[in-house]
Formats: structure tokens, C-alpha cells, sequence
């Protein structure tokens, strides 16, 4: 019988590499139930970058090499590409079907400042390309020890305001363009003589993508890599469908504009486990934007998010602003967060709101949280960097569509040393935005404000919860 199943495993791994981690272990004592992420294989073929001509050295081009490496897995129906040990450039990198991009401890991927290799094509998208990406594609994996470098200080707007006077002179060395307020700096002319993508610093600023952005996917699987220096958003799936990002480190500096590190964006059937967070933006963070018709995920659902350590972020853990199609079915549990501006953040507006389900945030550690332990907020205002600053959603003065609704959401056992504020909650006059929230079994020590909460407009119930000053710090 053992000879039989030695034979079975041994066909199994001559037919693919098969995803060997098994995953029950989060799924056990759930508060709700939750669709657990379900295994995929990726053939067990097997291209070095360096057989299609790439060239780790950190001056040679490798995109072309990149390029014909998936093309040539692709035609032996897919498989693994090995990036060594090595610095390699490269401009952006498309996954196809059942593709797994492995890079080995000491391969660092690095990508281009040339921003024109970034430009699409097609002339089909409002932004460059994704440093990589996909797109409805099935079963793509980032796997391995190595790193993947956006070179985020290329693309990203500085403010000032955010920077030590030596740090602001070091941009000001590379270039580039300062705001004629002097409060911002742009990566615009600058002086490595790669030619600029638009006509003023603005419009180039919003061309930015993602690091990684992956869209209309099913099974997806980021693994072990170190995830740094994103020109935007980090980690970024898209309405994908199955999705484990597990063991990834994701960083950038602490003044990274827009540096959110891992978002998920309409995901069905997710897992975030084992990562360690210290970015410019928000840490892990759920969002859910309008319906897309003939997507393989709409909203974000059963989700588990456990075993995670944030650092820097705007907050820990983060819904929205975008909450349109729902959030439904999350559980987020023994995770740590250390230095965030807020932990545990809740925030949406008129125009971009959506209902929450069965939302489950237990045994939480914090300390040194900048602001807010706990908050809720529903007049939320995106205010990109050098743009005018539009102003909060009126109830009196647009029509009510994708009004907020934070809802049944239980808080337990979480535990805060050092928050100015404990707890923050505010909807919006004559809607019902924040209501049903239970908070339970908590200790929260914070400096300068016990309990903020608007009763017209949020309705929190807090059983022992114990608030307390510390007036030493």
C-alpha cells in the first residue's frame, strides 16, 4: 500500500509542482463561516532567465528575456521561470496562464526608471503599465526568496512636509521639479536623462501604477518574496478570485505617497497570512469598487487575514474608502501592529460606500498608535498629492447613491499600549452609516482622548471595555 502511494506522489509531482502548503490551519474555530482558498498546480516545467538571454548584472535590459521566457513556458502549456541570484533590470513584466515567477534568495528584480518602457501600447489604460501584471488569467504565482524593486522614488510626488531637511536635498539632487508653493517635489526632469511620459509633473504623477496588479484572475498565489519601493499600490489584486498572499514582506518608506502595501480589491476567497508590513499608506487593506459585469469576483468575501505584523501604515487593518459592492465575511485575528497611524480603521464617503456583513477583528496586540485605536468614518476625502482639496459629502447636496453602511462588525480581545485617541466613530446626519458595531474584552491605553463617538450618527456597544489614561506619556 505505502509503495502505491509513494507512486501516486511521485506521478503527481512529475505532472506539476503541486502547492504543497497546506492552509487548514486557518480555517479552524472561525467565527462565521468562511470558503477556505482551495490548492492549484502549475506544470512542473522549468525556464532559467538566463537561457533566454537575461543577464543579472543591473545594467543589461532583461525585459525582452522576461518576455521570451514566459512565451516559451506559455507554449509548453506553462511552468516555472527561475530568476538566480543576480540584479536584474528589467521594464514591466505580463504573467500568463500558469506561470509561477520564482526568484531565487539573493535575485533582486529592479525596475527601470526609464519611464517610456511603461507606457501602454494599446493606449487602453489610464495609467502606465503594472510593474507586473495580469490580466484573466488563471493560476499565476510570485514565489521565492528574492526581491522585487519598483524604484517607487521615479514616479512618486515628495512633500516636503513629510521630509528631513538632508532627505529633501537629495531629491532636490536628482532633479526634478518643486511645486511653486515649494511644499511638493516631482520626479520631473530629471537628471538620469530618461525622457519624461506627459506634459506637466501632474499629469505624469497620475499616470503611476501598481508594483504588482493583477486583474479578472483566478488562483493566485504571492509567496515569500520581499516586495519594496512601489511607484503606487504594493501588492494589488483585482477582482481575482482564490487568492493567498502569504509570507510577503512589503516596504517602502514611511512618506511613500500612496505606498498602501497590501490591498485587496474585490476579492473572493482570499488568504493573508505570515506578512510583515512597514509602508507609506495603508497596511492591508479591503476595498470593493463597482460591480464589473462577467468578473470573477465582485466585493470582497471570505477572507481571512492572521499571523500579520504592521509596522508603518496609515492603518493596521483598513476598509475602504471604496466599499461599493460589500465587504462580507471577514475574518481578521492574531495580528500585531506597532507604530500605525491608526489600528483598526474603518473609512468610506457618500459616492463610494457600501454594506458590511459578518465582519469578525479579534485578538489584536497594538502599541504606539499615532491616532486612533479604533475608528469609523464616513465623510473619508481622497486628496491626492498637489490637487485642490474638493470638499466632505452633504447629504443636502447629492443624490444618496453608495451611502456607507459599516455594520455588523464584532471586535474582541484586542489590546492597545499608547493611542492618542481610544476610540473615534462618526456617520453622517439623517443616514444610518454606523450602526451594530460590538466591541468586547479590550484594554486600550491612550494619552489624550478616552471616547470621541457622535451617538446622532454612530451606534457602538461596548461590553468591558476598559479605557485608560496614561497621562506619563
Amino acid at each position: 500500500m505505502k509503495r502505491i502511494v509513494l507512486q501516486i506522489i511521485c506521478l503527481m509531482l512529475s505532472s506539476g509542482c503541486i502547492w504543497a502548503q497546506n492552509y487548514d490551519q486557518y480555517y479552524k474555530n472561525l467565527p462565521t463561516k468562511v470558503t477556505p482558498v482551495t490548492p492549484f498546480t502549475i506544470p512542473a516545467n522549468e525556464v532559467s532567465l538566463v537561457d533566454c538571454g537575461g543577464v543579472g548584472d543591473g545594467v543589461t535590459l532583461n525585459t525582452e528575456a522576461f518576455s521570451k521566457a514566459i512565451s516559451l513556458l506559455n507554449k509548453q502549456g506553462g511552468g516555472r521561470l527561475v530568476v538566480p541570484a543576480g540584479v536584474w533590470l528589467t521594464g514591466p513584466i505580463s504573467l500568463k496562464d500558469n506561470i509561477e515567477l520564482h526568484l531565487q534568495r539573493n535575485a533582486i528584480v529592479y525596475f527601470s526608471p526609464d519611464k517610456s518602457l511603461y507606457v501602454d501600447p494599446k493606449g487602453s489604460s489610464s495609467r502606465v503599465l503594472a510593474c507586473i501584471r495580469a490580466s484573466k488569467r488563471t493560476n499565476i504565482a510570485i514565489t521565492g526568496e528574492g526581491i522585487i524593486d519598483g524604484n517607487g522614488g521615479q514616479w512618486r510626488p515628495v512633500k516636503k512636509s513629510k521630509q528631513s531637511d538632508v532627505e529633501w536635498k537629495q531629491y532636490l539632487e536628482m532633479g526634478g521639479q518643486v511645486s511653486e508653493d515649494g511644499s511638493l517635489w516631482y520626479p520631473w526632469q530629471m537628471k538620469n536623462g530618461y525622457p519624461d511620459i506627459a506634459d506637466s509633473p501632474k499629469e505624469q504623477e497620475g499616470l503611476r501604477n501598481d508594483l504588482i496588479r493583477l486583474t479578472d484572475c483566478v488562483n493566485v498565489r504571492i509567496e515569500g518574496v520581499t516586495v519594496q519601493n512601489a511607484p503606487r499600490f504594493h501588492v494589488h489584486p483585482c477582482n481575482c478570485r482564490n487568492v493567498v498572499v502569504d509570507g510577503v514582506t512589503v516596504r517602502c518608506p514611511w512618506n511613500a505617497q500612496n505606498g498602501d502595501a497590501i490591498d485587496f480589491s474585490d476579492v473572493n476567497i482570499g488568504l493573508i497570512v505570515n506578512c510583515v508590513v512597514d509602508a507609506g499608506d495603508d497596511g492591508i487593506c479591503m476595498k470593493s469598487n463597482a460591480a464589473k459585469p462577467n468578473s470573477p469576483a465582485n466585493g470582497c468575501e471570505d477572507i481571512v487575514i492572521e499571523n500579520n505584523t504592521v509596522f508603518h501604515a496609515h492603518g493596521g487593518f483598513v476598509l475602504g474608502s471604496n466599499t461599493t459592492s460589500g465587504i462580507r465575511r471577514i475574518v481578521v485575528r492574531h495580528n500585531r501592529f506597532s507604530g500605525t497611524d491608526t489600528g483598526l480603521r474603518f473609512k468610506s464617503s457618500i459616492g463610494r460606500g457600501g454594506k458590511t456583513e459578518q465582519l469578525f477583528i479579534s485578538d489584536i496586540v497594538m502599541n504606539d498608535i499615532k491616532d486612533e485605536a479604533i475608528v469609523f468614518q464616513c465623510d473619508y476625502l481622497d486628496k491626492p498629492a498637489g490637487r485642490e482639496n474638493g470638499k466632505s459629502a452633504q447629504v443636502n447636496d447629492q443624490v444618496l447613491k453608495d451611502v456607507p453602511e459599516f455594520q455588523d462588525i464584532h471586535i474582541q480581545n484586542v489590546i492597545c499600549r499608547g493611542c492618542k485617541t481610544g476610540i473615534r466613530a462618526s456617520g453622517i446626519e439623517q443616514l444610518d452609516c454606523v450602526h451594530d458595531i460590538h466591541i468586547s474584552n479590550s484594554t486600550i491605553v491612550y494619552t489624550k482622548t478616552k471616547w470621541q463617538v457622535d451617538e446622532q450618527t454612530a451606534r457602538l456597544t461596548c461590553t468591558n471595555v476598559n479605557l485608560v489614561q496614561d497621562r506619563k506619556e
